[in-house]
């Protein structure tokens, strides 16, 4: 009874496991296989990524050719109208450059003569001036139509000293008025602008030798007919006129604090400290009228040379004691047949020349400064 029955269920038993067992080698073989759809569903995407790169090189390429289109169109736009670019080697670009070179120049011409003439004037005023000489009265180291270079600087730097060749102004010491001053910078600099064009004061510009300073007790003559400072006899033919005597005029004096005594070279026909005795100040000229100590000729050529301080007036004996006392001076020697060494401004020629001289390098130092700033303005490198 139990045999067939049995014999049955076993075999449903063994239906159901092969079926299980085909569901799961199916199952297995769907995870194998790969999904075509979403295989294309990924490439898709890689090649959606790949477009949008592309579309963004190929913007930026756009954008940056844009950009050196406008910068052509401006470089196009600034020429001159009528502008033809070199050929040849560099081409039109080569062309544009120089003409914004051409351009360049005429913009800095006017900047260029502008800190040229305040050059001058800064330099005329403040440091060396150049004075021509119209008269005999310093022969032979100064002949009339010499040219002389004038340091105006050294007096700021140093005192006056014995044998210095000094330009001075005459007004209120030998000539009537008011004794000069210098002022402050300001003014001396407006002095000096209005001078440059011909607008200055016409003063009495003159040159000599300074003899004695102050408390030094100038005297002629000893026993030899020389001339003593401080009871120093003064050794002078380097300097003196051939032939010419120290002086032919007796006067005994002692400087006053804060002046000078001055004689020139020519002693016979020089009219010097000697000649205005009787004048204030007994003949002395104030410190504060000295422009300047000459220091060189420049012209003629054939007449270049340095204007040394003589030996014999640059010995420490002549320091060894200041004259006190009352001074005895003698008649004034003024008299027709006597040469005022007078000192003629020369030309702006000097000054000027000098003042393009430093007016160059300062002008392409401030171009070079403007441009580089104008470079990181832009926020690239600077052009030259």
């Amino acid at each position: 009874m139990s045999g067939p029955q049995d014999s049955a269920a076993s075999e449903a038993r063994d239906s159901g496991s092969a079926v299980r067992s085909a569901a799961d080698s199916q199952a297995a073989a769907d995870q194998t296989t790969p999904n075509p759809q979403a295989g294309n569903t990924q490439a898709g995407n890689t090649q959606a990524g790949n477009t949008q790169a592309d579309n963004a090189h190929a913007g930026a390429t756009q954008t940056g050719n844009a950009q050196a289109e406008a910068d052509d169109a401006a470089e196009a736009t600034a020429a001159a109208p009528g502008d033809t670019p070199d050929e040849g080697p560099g081409g039109p670009r080569r062309g544009r450059r120089r003409k914004r070179k051409q351009r360049s120049f005429w913009r800095e011409l006017p900047i260029l003569v502008a800190v040229a003439l305040l050059l001058a004037v800064v330099i005329k005023t403040f440091a060396v001036q150049a004075f021509w000489i119209p008269s005999g009265s310093m022969e032979n180291t100064l002949e009339i139509n010499d040219r002389v270079l004038v340091n105006k600087i050294v007096y700021h730097t140093r005192d006056i000293h014995r044998g210095d060749i000094v330009v001075f102004n005459g007004d209120g010491s030998w000539d009537p008025g008011a004794i000069p001053t210098n002022g402050n910078i300001f003014q001396q600099f407006g002095a000096g602008f209005a001078s440059m064009f011909g607008f200055g004061h016409n003063a009495d510009i003159l040159i000599k030798r300074v003899i004695g300073i102050p408390g030094d007790r100038v005297a002629c003559c000893d026993a030899q007919g020389r001339l003593t400072v401080n009871g120093v006899p003064l050794t002078e033919q380097s300097y003196l006129y051939p032939g010419s005597a120290p002086s032919q005029m007796r006067f005994n004096i002692v400087v006053p604090p804060g002046r000078l005594w001055v004689m020139g070279d020519n002693r016979l026909f020089s009219e010097d400290s000697r000649a205005h005795m009787g004048d204030p100040g007994g003949g002395t000229v104030p410190e504060s009228a000295v422009i300047g100590r000459a220091f060189v000729i420049i012209w003629p050529i054939s007449r270049w040379r340095i204007l040394p301080i003589p030996a014999t007036l640059n010995t420490q004996a002549l320091n060894s004691s200041h004259a006190a006392g009352p001074s005895a001076a003698g008649p004034s020697a003024a008299g027709s047949d006597l040469l005022t060494a007078r000192a003629e401004p020369t030309g702006q020629v000097v000054p000027l020349a000098l003042g393009f001289v430093g007016a160059l390098p300062l002008t392409w130092l401030q171009r070079r400064v403007r441009m580089r700033v104008a470079g990181r303005r832009r926020g690239g490198p600077p052009r030259g």
